[in-house]
């Protein structure tokens, strides 16, 4: 062979490799689910972990990106991040930094805004607990996640991090963060589509039925789950209210 071909050869070879690595990602990778709003249907993309992406009335949002580029590979860049959390398996700075990021606003609490590069600096908006705001025809209320009991050495303090409930056309949608059974998750009302963690240190499965049994929401997703018998939650769900939506999907397609 043309030794001059050699170099050729490899690129072609390599570019069919990552080409392969693509789409068993992306076959590997659930296919979103889509619910109709009053204006239009939102797609839901489960991603990797607690990481997903919605889409709604052609604006992309990206939830707690981590799981790095080849996550979010075939995925349209997003017009807006919500970070809920200093984690590096909500605030990856690493998938930040990979994924195109330059079109987008970015709600955060002030303690990611504190860890964050700078280059992102300007793209914040910081939410702290009980605020409002209204970004792209989507309002986002942040609202407690946090351990229970509260101690001072709490891997998840009071304060420090956000959850969100989303309305979305006319649809409630509560994404968890990281947290317990806690009171204001428990007191929510109307919610249409709920996120909702389960592995330490967080809830079991039993924490997070009894939760989910007690702020009814339409359609209940879990994610952020690991090791967890997902499972054994539809069914602890279901036994408690069958009216309650449960919709296992895939968020760990291929090895962290």
């Amino acid at each position: 062979m043309n030794n001059t071909r050699i170099p050729i050869l490899l690129k072609v070879i390599s570019i069919a490799t990552l080409s392969l690595m693509s789409q068993i990602i992306f076959a590997q990778r659930p296919a979103p689910d889509e619910i109709k709003t009053d204006k239009g249907a939102l797609s839901i993309q489960p991603v990797q972990h607690g990481s997903l992406v919605l889409t709604w009335n052609n604006k992309i949002i990206y939830v707690d990106p981590y799981g790095g580029v080849k996550a979010f590979e075939g995925i349209a860049p997003p017009d807006m991040i919500l970070i809920t959390d200093i984690h590096g398996d909500h605030m990856s700075i690493e998938t930040l930094k990979g994924i195109e990021t330059s079109k987008a606003t970015m709600i955060v609490p002030k303690a990611v805004a504190d860890q964050l590069p700078e280059e992102f600096k300007k793209q914040l908006v910081i939410l702290s607990n009980g605020e409002k705001k209204n970004q792209l025809g989507v309002e986002i209320e942040a609202i407690p996640m946090y351990n229970l009991p509260e101690t001072a050495d709490s891997r998840h303090p009071k304060g420090r991090g956000n959850g969100y409930v989303l309305n979305i056309g006319g649809k409630r949608v509560y994404i968890c963060g990281d947290t317990e059974d806690i009171p204001e998750m428990r007191a929510l009302k109307n919610i249409d589509i709920a996120f909702i963690c389960m592995n330490g240190p967080t809830m079991d499965i039993n924490q997070a039925a009894s939760a989910v049994l007690e702020f009814k929401p339409k359609i209940v997703y879990p994610f952020h789950y690991r090791e967890s018998d997902t499972e054994a939650f539809k069914k602890l769900v279901q036994k408690g209210n069958a009216a309650i939506d449960v919709r296992l999907r895939n968020w760990y397609p291929k090895a962290e």
